[in-house]
């Protein structure tokens, strides 16, 4: 199982939002790559960015804080926020990014996700954020009607890589992730899955570890790693055992 250490960018800057209020956000480090760096140097196998601008605009904000990370880092870097079509995914890509995240888009056009996936063979992950079981979208500005698993089951056969599911009600609580949540959906489909959300201490990695067989291949952690609530190298030795 591997562990996404998170950078969230707004401004150029690391952030962490409370429940995705940009009212809301912590400054942790104002040098993204320098962030990277310390990722990759305490053990990190990969990193997770998120342009949170980008998700609010509908187009990429913080590309060079972006291209900063991926000139200062040696490992994989997975990348969502702002992608709404195939130029901008190509452009990416292209870039350096490893794999990107549909959000919005993956609700509003779901044939898109599908020829993206054909394009770009595993390169392409699938976000799915949800409120009270149902998907936001926009940044988490709006809540669809349609439910997680529902979208998730949209993309079974287009050879997406990875579903990232954030239950927003826990994000950046540091209350504990949903596993309840991620386990049921991981059992429902067929695409491995990514839990995001309220990972806030080594026991909820464990707990996250614990559903692994349902389907789910990774944990992505922001705040609770900049806080120091979770040691990189530690979290890695419970998600490989």
């Amino acid at each position: 199982m591997i562990l996404f250490p998170a950078i969230d960018l707004k401004d150029g800057k690391c952030v962490r939002l409370l429940k995705g209020d940009m009212e809301k956000a912590t400054v942790f480090n104002d040098d993204a790559g320098a962030q990277g760096k310390r990722f990759e140097e305490a053990g990190a196998r990969w990193i997770h960015i998120v342009d949170l601008n980008g998700a609010f605009e509908g187009k990429p904000v913080n590309k060079k804080a972006v291209e900063n990370i991926l000139s200062s880092v040696q490992i994989p870097v997975q990348l969502g926020g702002g992608i709404r079509d195939v130029r901008t995914i190509g452009m990416w890509l292209d870039a350096g990014v490893n794999r990107v995240i549909l959000g919005t888009i993956a609700l509003k056009n779901p044939t898109l996700v599908i020829q993206a996936c054909r394009q770009f063979p595993d390169k392409v992950a699938v976000g799915i954020d949800a409120k009270g079981g149902k998907v936001a979208v926009e940044g988490w500005a709006k809540t669809s009607e349609m439910k997680a698993e529902e979208l998730a089951l949209k993309f079974e056969d287009a050879g997406v890589a990875a579903i990232i599911y954030t239950n927003i009600d826990l994000d950046g609580m540091m209350q504990g992730p949903d596993v309840k949540g991620t386990e049921s959906l991981a059992e429902k489909i067929s695409t491995p899955v990514i839990a995001s959300g309220g990972v806030s201490s080594i026991e909820d990695i464990k707990a996250i570890k614990a559903i692994e067989s349902s389907g789910v291949m990774g944990v992505i952690s922001g705040r609770a790693i900049y806080d120091g609530k979770i040691n990189i190298a530690e979290a890695i030795r419970v998600l490989e055992a």
